[in-house]
């Protein structure tokens, strides 16, 4: 293995994570074939130690086997509820009280300052763990799930009837929990389970892992995080393990841009906080999405965690308003149509304004005009007939990039940007919280007349 020398780069990003620079590999092998795994003699450990696992219990999850996990999204709670879905469900048309949140691998390269996990999973830069079957994964997670979380909400009378008949079945999953779902060895097998279940599979990469991500097969909808406008940022907030961090996220996004070739859904999301909303760093995201060329871009406020008074950040400070990101994602329309490409990078389609989840924070640009709806510049087709998805899985026929719009499906009018409704279903009841942040809400007064008796008395 080529080991780098130390650097400063490295001593920085060492000291951040409060360990002693080191000499750190910039590639690891990595599979249950690797030569490392092969000459290994002894036993391969568990991931977990047994205080990581008691603090994760502690914190809510369901520990699946020695390296995996699934825990209780408060969007499904709420969707059960009747009080809003995800964002996923007005971008893409998932129901959130049929999704699971779940991972493979608890274990992650990064520690970063926004991770809503609160580090208490562990890190790790190569797989040296033990590994459990796959098909066992996928049922214990079905079965936990329902069991653990579902039930808590049907049972406690707060469920709809007939969200908690359809919460029975596990419709969609989204590999976002904690920790880094590529670095699994056996991930493609983990995937062809739930694909064999009719479960939708939304898989977000820390872009640490560019040969793992490469080998990926298909999945229903395939994220990168893209943390950071610049290498300098991404030390100080993604706080990498690898001393090629930046490196590995360009190859990422190449991977990410072969994906989308190959027929996959594709979206960079960029977790934005206050300080760095300027045309600065929309240059340098838009500089990144052009790379990557992905069908979809999020940009999303981050969400409060604990840390942040760890590392010296308050609320105000670092958590954008709804408006603020709004206002970004214009800025980041613009440069994405003015943003010079580098290399052998083929030009794509522009990008434009196509839906908002105030709840959320969040705001989706898509590819214009591959997801418009032909000769309507106000409609798209951003969701996703899963049906239609499951039905092309064997067919070599949607292995192509326009094969994708096969299983698109129209985004309904109350999700589109500037709606009045900002993302929220009319069929749900917000969640009116204690403290709203400024221009956090949802107007119902100018919602669609679908408004029911229960909101209007809201108002």
């Amino acid at each position: 293995l080529k080991l780098p020398t130390d650097s400063p780069r490295d001593a920085k990003s060492m000291q951040l994570l409060g360990m002693r620079p080191r000499r750190l590999p910039t590639r690891w092998p990595f599979g249950p074939t690797s030569h490392a795994r092969a000459s290994c003699s002894k036993p391969a450990p568990p991931m977990l130690k047994p205080e990581q696992r008691e603090a994760l219990q502690q914190k809510g999850y369901e520990v699946i086997g020695t390296h995996s996990a699934v825990k209780m999204c408060r969007w499904t709670k709420n969707s059960l509820k009747g009080k809003g879905q995800c964002y996923k469900h007005s971008f893409y048309g998932i129901s959130s009280h049929q999704c699971m949140e779940a991972t493979p691998s608890l274990a992650c390269a990064n520690k970063c300052t926004f991770c809503w996990r609160s580090h208490t999973n562990p890190v790790a830069m190569r797989w040296v763990f033990d590994e459990d079957e796959p098909e066992r994964l996928v049922e214990g997670m079905v079965e936990a799930h329902g069991r653990k979380f579902v039930n808590q909400v049907v049972l406690s009378g707060a469920a709809q009837e007939k969200r908690a008949a359809e919460a029975a079945e596990v419709r969609h999953c989204a590999l976002s929990l904690v920790g880094e779902p590529v670095l699994y060895p056996r991930v493609g097998e983990f995937l062809s389970q739930l694909h064999a279940r009719r479960i939708s599979t939304f898989l977000v990469t820390n872009g640490q892992f560019p040969e793992q991500l490469e080998a990926l097969p298909r999945v229903t909808q395939l994220y990168c995080s893209i943390d950071a406008p610049d290498p300098e940022e991404l030390v100080r907030v993604g706080r990498p393990l690898f001393v090629d961090a930046w490196e590995r996220l360009l190859r990422s996004l190449d991977a990410l841009r072969m994906h989308g070739q190959r027929g996959t859904r594709t979206v960079c999301r960029l977790t934005l906080q206050k300080g760095s909303l300027t045309r600065e760093a929309a240059r340098g995201y838009a500089k990144l999405v052009r790379r990557a060329a992905p069908d979809f871009v999020e940009a999303k406020g981050v969400t409060p965690v604990p840390q942040f008074a760890k590392y010296g950040m308050s609320l105000a400070d670092t958590v954008p308003t709804h408006s603020e990101v709004r206002d970004f994602a214009a800025l980041l329309q613009e440069e994405l149509a003015n943003v010079e490409l580098e290399g052998d990078a083929a030009p794509v389609d522009g990008y434009a304004l196509a839906a908002e989840h105030r709840h959320s924070n969040a705001v989706l640009l898509a590819r214009a005009p591959f997801w418009r709806v032909p000769g309507c510049h106000e409609r798209w087709r951003t969701w996703i007939d899963f049906e239609a998805f499951f039905d092309s899985l064997d067919n070599p026929d949607f292995e192509s990039e326009t094969a994708k719009l096969k299983y698109s499906a129209e985004t309904p009018e109350w999700a589109l940007w500037g709606a009045a409704e900002a993302g929220l279903d009319p069929e749900d009841v917000p969640r009116m919280s204690s403290r709203p942040r400024p221009d956090d809400y949802v107007n119902m007064a100018s919602r669609s007349p679908r408004v029911r008796p229960r909101e209007a008395s809201l108002l």
